[in-house]
């Protein structure tokens, strides 16, 4: 779990790389399985795996964009009261102090110029593109690296089962529904990184796994285990400098985006044509199936509406909502949270 804040806003990591792994068929096995689906009633089907492509991708785009954030961050140039740059020897690439950035990354300032989320350039100013430009940008070294790890561990894997027509818009749009309650609830702060993208990915995963709950066995195994990484991770959030506020946007999106876009064929579906006219499955999908996926995109619409509109509109969700703001940062006699004002 990584911090994901500049200014006391960050965004944290989303990830674990432990859990229950998909098997061939997107179902879930211990690790060392065979990569072939165990479909319902002990049935075996081989699946063909998607090549992995665009989530490799994304992780050299972050890291591309992470080099230029400290190319244009260039540390030993500008003075700075909290002490020297770390790291002198990389040059313009070395870190900022660590009293300022404990992360071994760029300065907020710079994160800002980059495309840093803050609710007055999204708003006043109409720079609605850094919904999603912050997606990209990450705070430090440390930052990037646990991001880009839970990517690849959790991206990958799902990239192979389903393809990058359906993982994509989950990444992406959980992403941009992140910065929307973000900039929501966090307005005073420079929030960078893919937090957000990485709950959505969780979210899918647990909702892909109860759309499709009666072809795989083990499921109640796999739900704990998936439960328990998520509520760990959604912990964490209250954690300060850990924008919580992105995560549980990322997630919703991506959950309800799973029951959507990560629909299986019911059992026997695939294997029709092996059966007789009267034993066939007369359906590709179970009726709840589609009740669910036509639920979750009608909140998803409203979600994505309701949220854009009382962004623009400059309502202040704090202001009707006194408990909210304890769901990113609870404060203890260890440390104090930001304000939400």
């Amino acid at each position: 779990m990584a911090s994901r804040d500049m200014e006391n806003g960050g965004r944290g990591s989303a990830a674990a790389g432990g859990g229950p792994k998909l098997n061939g068929r997107g179902g879930y096995e211990p690790v060392g399985g065979s990569g072939r689906a165990v479909g319902y009633r002990g049935a075996v089907t081989a699946q063909r795996l998607w090549t992995s492509w665009m989530v490799p991708a994304f992780v050299v785009a972050n890291i591309v964009m992470f080099l230029v954030t400290m190319y244009v961050n260039n540390c030993p140039r500008h003075g700075n009261f909290y002490g020297k740059c770390v790291a002198r020897f990389l040059g313009r690439f070395s870190f900022q102090p660590l009293r300022e950035n404990p992360l071994f990354g760029p300065s907020a300032r710079t994160l800002k110029k980059l495309g840093g989320l803050r609710w007055s350039e999204v708003v006043l100013d109409h720079q609605g593109w850094r919904l999603v430009s912050c997606i990209w940008l990450h705070a430090g070294l440390i930052h990037i690296v646990v991001n880009m790890l839970c990517l690849i561990i959790i991206g990958v894997r799902l990239e192979q089962q389903f393809g990058f027509v359906r993982i994509g818009p989950i990444y992406l749009l959980s992403g941009f529904a992140g910065s929307v309650l973000s900039s929501l609830f966090s307005r005073y702060s420079v929030s960078v990184g893919a937090s957000g993208a990485l709950f959505g990915l969780l979210g899918a995963m647990l909702s892909e796994l109860i759309t499709n709950w009666t072809i795989y066995s083990n499921k109640a195994a796999a739900l704990i285990s998936l439960l328990i990484i998520i509520v760990i991770n959604l912990a964490v959030g209250i954690l300060p400098q850990v924008d919580n506020f992105a995560h549980i946007g990322g997630f919703l999106a991506g959950f309800l985006l799973g029951f959507v876009l990560l629909m299986r064929p019911q059992f026997g579906w695939l294997e029709r044509h092996d059966f007789p006219p009267e034993s066939r499955v007369k359906s590709k999908y179970k009726v709840y199936q589609y009740i669910l996926g036509i639920i979750s995109f009608g909140l998803l619409v409203a979600g994505f509406t309701v949220g854009l509109v009382m962004l623009y509109r400059k309502v202040n969700p704090n202001d009707h909502c006194s408990w909210c703001h304890y769901l990113s940062c609870v404060p203890t006699s260890k440390w104090e949270c930001p304000s939400y004002p």
